[in-house]
């Protein structure tokens, strides 16, 4: 692979992560070099998967994902722009082909799956699409390869995904999509027209508060985290974590009103989190 080529293909990938990583960036912008291009390489190989399950990318989204799984392991560029970049990364960092694999497990399932009937369920869904991010994530800043270092790797990013889904969940209802467990939604006396009602209840406020709580726990679960991956590197997860975790906050302050609107963060509050976490401050 030519030296020209591998450079065009990172700056491409950072390029895309600058345009596409709405939340991600803030925390990548404050890594070191060679850190913050593999990360980029690696955010961008993850949003091609991303958008052939839900963009707008011409062919059979089945197959495109079919050929992306090949291309983990085979080491052959073609044409695409993200693959020198992806494999220089992803052997600089020694990442196991396995979290590539299982992350596109998981939008494949974004193919023919729009219900979860238990936690179980979801949460095999949640560590496929981010906790397999987590642990990317780990093997880039570089950490100290323990089991519980691993293991909470993927508990944050199951706190990141359950973040998303309570985010999110106005936007999957109206592609009928529904990312809460059906056997808690139905404990707590409640159906999917309720969710799509969006009427602030008793029950529904009671429901999505145990939804935020579990999706905090993930969170406090992996606390340790940080102070596990290489010193360097620490800003960059806690700014992410720190946005994420605003992000949470603010659903849960919204009740029900997150069933009809988005949770959101303005770019103020972002650079304000990522400022803090960069200069130590709580």
């Amino acid at each position: 692979m030519q030296a020209l080529e591998l450079d065009e293909s990172y700056r491409y990938c950072e390029k895309t992560t600058k345009e596409r990583a709405k939340n991600f960036y803030y925390g990548i912008r404050l890594l070191p070099t060679e850190q913050r291009r593999s990360m980029c390489a690696m955010y961008a190989f993850f949003r091609y998967c991303d958008d052939v399950s839900d963009g707008d990318i011409q062919g059979s989204k089945a197959d495109l994902l079919k050929q992306w799984r090949q291309s983990i392991d085979s080491g052959e560029v073609a044409s695409s722009k993200i693959l020198p970049a992806f494999y220089d990364a992803k052997r600089k960092h020694a990442i196991p082909s396995e979290y590539f694999h299982a992350m596109i497990d998981g939008v494949e399932a974004d193919l023919s799956k729009s219900r979860y009937a238990t936690f179980g369920e979801l949460y095999r869904y949640c560590y496929c699409v981010a906790s397999t991010v987590g642990l990317v994530c780990v093997h880039v800043y570089g950490f100290d390869h323990s089991k519980e270092s691993l293991q909470m790797a993927e508990w944050r990013g199951i706190a990141f995904q359950l973040t998303n889904i309570l985010r999110d969940v106005a936007e999957d209802l109206s592609l009928g999509r529904v990312y809460l467990p059906a056997d808690e939604l139905s404990q707590a006396g409640l159906t999917e027209e309720d969710l799509l009602s969006g009427r602030d209840t008793p029950q529904m406020r009671e429901f999505l508060k145990q939804q935020v709580a579990r999706a905090q726990d993930y969170y406090d679960r992996a606390a340790g985290l940080d102070e596990r991956v290489n010193a360097e590197c620490r800003s960059s997860l806690g700014a992410m974590t720190s946005i994420y975790q605003a992000l949470l906050n603010k659903v849960a302050s919204m009740g029900c009103t997150v069933l009809k609107k988005r949770a959101k963060l303005s770019t103020v509050e972002k650079l304000r989190l990522a400022g803090k976490t960069l200069l130590g401050k709580s």
